[in-house]
């Protein structure tokens, strides 16, 4: 850290007018921003573009000097694009950085651009279109994922595997039903991604530091030019809270909490004890001691940066949970775990897919693991029912069943049927048909059940939300 005051050479900051010295550069160094948001650029200059329109429209500043700053700005836009202009990095933030530029390229009229606003409500506005504009993206890698496990589950409708609880076998379903189980997760998480853009949906600007403005700005144009439904109602609470930072941030860890879950079983699918899945050459690592291993790193990472996305979401907790109102400092570290929290997510989506969508699953191991573990007592005991049995009774009768087959060391369906009436006289040569794992799985045929019907409709009711929301997404670009 170099200390000394910051020389003139520097871009000034925006507030250097109040203080007749320059401020020390160890403390410039402090209190920059503008490697964490400089990808908002985009946003800051969208909104100043929109900004300066209503400037000139409504009289408080010339049309004249209004399509300078406009041009201005666009041409900011254009180089940034292209590479030809570069960040300056010993300007404060993204907003200093553009306006110095701006008046560095168009003069006097440059000055004029933060007429009627402050930085406070100018970072509201940008983190927001920001999040408008990367939410969606973000939304697309979800809709991509929930649709290639839609494709690898239509494959498998009839690929028996064994269901846990509490880790211990429980009962047999297929590898489709707990595919569609992934992606319904996965599109509650979609969802809520939806709900928290409603709620960003009003433009701040115009709020100014916190108590508005008492020049004729026309709030409502602006939001009209930038893609907003409406305003937000009150300028105090427009810049001094960052709850929908939280939120999304909140959002991303449920996602990747989920995408960790996931992860988890395919780290344990594996496995050579369950050798359920197979997992691509590209999408796996060996070991530097060990010639033969075949390591599921990519999945294992995924899980492990989970920690990292929570780590985030009680950075911003505990940032906002004690300040007053309006706008504090303090807040300038929202950027930080919004960003990354953002960045991990979307980097592990892209990696699942990929891992996911490459892998070969062990079709005849997964059914092997349905035949042991006594995955059909439930229907052993449901198979009384139907015979007017109180499935409390029912129950006692097939952990008597299972007892016997532990004792001859045998599975439930090889027990012979003067074994099973020593259990019940209800029970009948046809106890066969209701206990292999094929039947088990097929009489569940209840509304969200692993039979084949039922699986096949739930992945028709995914594949329908993938469609929807990719159109919806289309007819808004």
């Amino acid at each position: 850290m170099k200390h000394g005051t910051l020389t003139k050479d520097n871009h000034a900051a925006l507030w250097h007018g109040r203080f007749k010295e320059g401020p020390d550069a160890a403390a410039v160094e402090f209190e920059t921003s503008i490697y964490v948001d400089e990808r908002m650029a985009e946003d800051d200059i969208r909104g100043s573009i929109a900004h300066a329109k209503m400037l000139g429209n409504t009289g408080i500043i010339s049309q004249a000097d209004s399509s300078k700053i406009v041009k201005g700005l666009e041409s900011i836009s254009k180089d940034l694009k292209s590479g030809k202009l570069s960040i300056d990095y010993s300007a404060e933030d993204i907003h200093s950085f553009i306006e110095a530029t701006l008046t560095d390229r168009i003069g006097e009229p440059g000055k004029k651009v933060h007429t009627g606003r402050s930085r406070n409500d100018q970072i509201a506005l940008d983190e927001r279109l920001y999040l408008k504009r990367v939410i969606p993206e973000l939304q697309g890698k979800l809709l991509k994922l929930i649709d290639i496990l839609c494709d690898i589950a239509s494959k498998n409708l009839d690929t028996l595997i064994p269901g846990f609880t509490h880790m211990q076998h429980a009962q047999p379903v297929t590898l489709a039903h707990h595919l569609c189980a992934w992606a319904w997760s996965l599109v509650r998480d979609n969802e809520r991604l939806t709900d928290a853009l409603k709620r960003i949906d009003l433009s701040p600007l115009g709020s100014g530091a916190l108590a508005g403005s008492g020049l004729p700005l026309d709030r409502e144009a602006v939001a009209k030019e930038l893609g907003f439904s409406g305003v937000t109602p009150n300028s105090l609470d427009s810049v001094s809270d960052r709850d929908y930072c939280i939120e999304f941030t909140s959002c991303f860890s449920l996602i990747q909490m989920h995408l960790s879950r996931f992860s988890e079983e395919i780290v344990l699918w594996a496995t050579t004890e369950f050798n359920f899945i197979e997992l691509s050459e590209k999408w796996s690592t060996g070991s530097s001691i060990m010639p033969q291993k075949k390591n599921p790193d990519f999945a294992e990472l995924i899980r492990g940066r989970t920690g990292k996305v929570y780590g985030q979401l009680t950075n911003l907790l505990t940032m906002m949970k004690g300040l007053p109102l309006s706008y504090d400092r303090d807040m300038q570290e929202d950027k930080e775990p919004l960003f990354n929290a953002f960045d991990t997510v979307s980097s592990c989506l892209n990696v699942f897919t990929y891992m996911i969508e490459s892998a070969k699953w062990n079709k005849s191991v997964m059914e092997q693991g349905c035949e042991g573990g006594y995955l059909n007592a439930t229907d052993v005991a449901d198979y009384l029912v139907r015979k007017g049995l109180p499935f409390r009774t029912a129950h006692g009768v097939s952990a008597k069943a299972v007892r016997i087959a532990i004792e001859n060391n045998c599975k439930l369906e090889d027990l012979c049927v003067e074994e099973f009436k020593m259990c019940s006289e209800l029970i009948d040569e046809d106890i066969y048909d209701y206990i292999t794992p094929r039947a088990c799985v097929e009489v569940r045929s209840t509304t969200g059940g692993p039979s084949s019907k039922k699986v096949k409709q739930q992945i028709m009711m995914l594949k329908k939300i993938v469609n929807s929301c990719t159109k919806k997404s289309a007819g808004k670009k």
